[in-house]
């Protein structure tokens, strides 16, 4: 079933594999649900603040009903029957209610949650248009009127810190229930943190772009002290035909490694014309060619990961001449890049480290945008609606927006949150625990409400609003959450229960303090522990309007637990990790809610 041509094998094309996806002409992937772009960062060895940590793809979410890997799951019969099941709770509910009290349900909570409603849809608006600032300052630092290391990060932190204290402030003087001010602070945070990931983004790629401007100095006058531009370029398309060539005779090297030689037995040689001179090339014995072979197909693929160059046709390659692949697109744009194969070391490092930086400032998907043309009011708007809380020039998108899934997310939503108005105002609220009751029974009382709460409003937040947003916003990586329901530590579920939030922790807390500090693995993880802890204790104090640190204290402790989760006796045994973390996080909400209500 197979051809030879030019000493190359091919296959008929009507026995061709399928390709995996289907490919657009914008670089997109077609799917059912349409058109998807993938933009994945750029990972490179000297980035500051190691922005390749953070990478977005096409992705659904687990509960998504369009999941196809969901909808084969053999447990999926049990999300039916968890959703059928508390149907049939809050109906027994409602009837009981009604049997002793005359009303289905109590619309007192109600009442309190939507009191000074107007005030606090006027405050959050206020607070939304206000992280519009961020434009006109990464404008400034775009144009280097202000230095971002570390004039514009001051300015950056003090203008969070400000925007933090006001909303807190301005929570306390209302004197708003626990509703209100929970959410106004949840949601300044949410702001602040996308914020903090704009400017600081676009602070580190004024950075990047500085120091691509000084390598792109020093390499203009390297190239003059060996001959000049023009000539430096030549000798790189010299260097790199040389390169592809050798690529080429792979297929000659292949034939010689099936038993091909001269007739004396010694290797054959034949000669290629390149840039107007002669190369020799040699086929020699199948070992020595194996060994060769090896060492240039690693040298191909360095090549064309650091020039973004395809790779070669052989087929095509055979009829054409080798100087006619240096002129590629990718050469076009940018010629410096062709300098990577100079044969001066010093010029070829100098445009590897330009290269490199060149790449940070352009997106990878399919519009290839770059920094600084994506600062403008739109491109921040965009972002505020993406739920996401890490910036990036491009993410991956998709091409329409589906009525249907939106219908579905919103009835989805209005059916959960009715469902947890109903534990709360059934189970949790008459059972507020109180200083003269029994510690243990307000436990026992409050675990399965507040567990079913729980359950609730993450299936509220991060299945139904965060996919709400992203289609609405074309936002194709809808993985918000990961199965931390099968969690056996507690690092494991702080991955994988609020993906956005882990992320920014990653990249702007995380990985920036390894970076900028030069601290170890060990003192990063502290550090961005603490401040994942001192944020939880915020909300905690606006909410109760008291500052006790049990939540500060409990999440700290989590430092040690994951430590101890990591012996490998322990780690071993998954089912004991899984229902340690399940009774730990049964045991956590009834125990929060004992320690700030009562004590």
């Amino acid at each position: 079933m197979t051809s030879t041509t030019n000493g190359v094998s091919t296959i008929p094309p009507h026995v061709q594999p399928k390709p995996l996806s289907n490919r657009t002409e914008s670089g997109g992937f077609a799917t059912t649900e349409g058109t998807l772009y993938v933009s994945k960062p750029f990972r490179s060895k000297s980035s500051k603040k190691m922005r390749s940590m953070i990478t977005f793809a096409p992705r659904k979410s687990h509960f998504d009903t369009t999941n196809e890997s969901s909808g084969a799951n053999e447990f999926r019969g049990f999300f039916t029957l968890f959703w059928i099941s508390l149907f049939l709770f809050s109906v027994q509910t409602y009837i009981s209610s009604l049997e002793a009290n005359g009303y289905a349900l109590s619309f007192a909570f109600a009442t309190m949650f939507s009191r000074d409603a107007v005030t606090l849809a006027f405050s959050d608006l206020i607070l939304v248009l206000t992280t519009a600032l961020c434009v006109p300052f990464a404008k400034l630092i775009s144009r280097g009127w202000i230095r971002y290391y570390w004039t514009g990060a001051i300015i950056q932190h003090i203008f969070q810190a400000f925007v933090l204290f006001i909303a807190v402030t301005w929570t306390f003087n209302r004197q708003w229930p626990w509703v209100q001010s929970g959410f106004l602070t949840l949601h300044s945070l949410v702001m602040i943190m996308k914020m903090h990931s704009y400017m600081s983004t676009n602070g580190y790629l004024q950075y990047v772009s500085h120091k691509s401007n000084q390598a792109l100095g020093q390499l203009r006058h390297a190239t003059a002290e060996a001959g000049g531009w023009d000539q430096a370029l030549l000798d790189a398309r010299s260097r790199f035909a040389e390169l592809e060539t050798a690529s080429i005779n792979l297929s000659d090297v292949d034939s010689v490694s099936n038993g091909g030689t001269t007739g004396n037995g010694t290797p054959a040689e034949t000669e290629v014309e390149s840039s107007g001179r002669m190369m020799k090339s040699f086929t020699t014995d199948p070992s020595t060619a194996d060994a060769l072979r090896k060492r240039l197909t690693v040298v191909s693929a360095e090549t064309q990961s650091l020039l973004s160059v395809p790779p070669v046709n052989k087929e095509r390659s055979n009829g054409m001449k080798v100087d006619a692949i240096v002129n590629d697109s990718a050469y076009q744009s940018s010629p410096a890049l062709v300098l990577v194969h100079h044969p001066d070391e010093r010029i070829s490092s100098i445009a590897k480290e330009f290269s490199e930086m060149e790449s940070e400032l352009v997106s990878s998907g399919p519009h290839h945008v770059r920094w600084p043309e994506t600062i403008t009011l739109r491109n921040f708007a965009i972002y505020q609606v993406i739920p996401t809380l890490v910036y990036e020039l491009e993410y991956p998108r998709t091409d329409r927006i589906r009525p249907v899934y939106v219908f579905e997310k919103t009835v989805a939503f209005m059916g959960s949150f009715a469902l947890l108005y109903t534990v709360t105002e059934s189970f949790i609220l008459p059972l507020t625990p109180t200083p003269d009751q029994s510690f243990f029974r307000s436990l026992l009382d409050l675990a399965l409400p507040f567990m079913i709460a729980y359950l609730l409003l993450f299936y509220i937040i991060f299945e139904c609003i965060c996919n709400g947003f992203a289609e609405l916003s074309y936002f194709a990586d809808r993985q918000f959450y990961d199965d931390w329901w099968n969690s056996t530590s507690w690092d494991e579920f702080s991955r994988k229960w609020n993906k956005p939030v882990h992320s920014f922790l990653l990249r702007h807390i995380y990985a920036s303090t390894l970076t900028s500090y030069g601290v170890s693995r060990t003192t990063a993880m502290f550090i961005t522990f603490l401040f994942s802890a001192a944020a939880h204790e915020l909300v905690m104090a606006v909410v109760t309007k008291k500052f006790r640190m049990y939540l500060f204290l409990l999440q700290l402790i989590q430092i040690p637990l994951i430590l101890v989760s990591r012996v490998p006796a322990i780690k071993r045994n998954k089912l004991m990790g899984n229902v340690v973390f399940w009774l730990g996080l049964y045991a956590g909400f009834p125990l929060l809610c004992v320690a700030y209500v009562a004590y």
